[in-house]
């Protein structure tokens, strides 16, 4: 098992690398001009765009008891936190595979 380091950050004492009065000076043909060149960049959204966007919230999740095996489990713990979700992706998975091939 990989061992985690945890690292204390205090904002008062690391300078921030960003150079905020460049940022400050941007113009919004700045900004758009650099969503343009960067390939990786998503599009902009225009406002009307967002006049049809929806809040979706997901569906709640369903307690439940199951019984695993103690080295799946420890395992699964062992990656660090939200395990629980880790193993409802791997589910996830599984599940989305066979109804493709179903």
């Amino acid at each position: 098992m990989k061992k985690r380091r945890i690292v204390k950050y205090d904002p008062r004492k690391h300078k921030d690398r960003t150079d905020w009065k460049r940022v400050r000076a941007q113009t919004d043909e700045d900004i758009e001009r650099a969503v343009a060149s960067d390939p990786d960049a998503a599009p902009l959204m225009g406002k009307d765009w967002w006049k049809e966007a929806r809040v979706v919230l997901p569906d709640p999740k369903v307690p439940v008891s199951v019984r695993l095996d103690r080295d799946v489990l420890e395992w699964f713990k062992g990656q660090g936190p939200r395990y629980q979700s880790r193993m409802n992706a791997v589910l996830r998975a599984f599940m989305d595979a066979h109804r493709r091939a179903g």
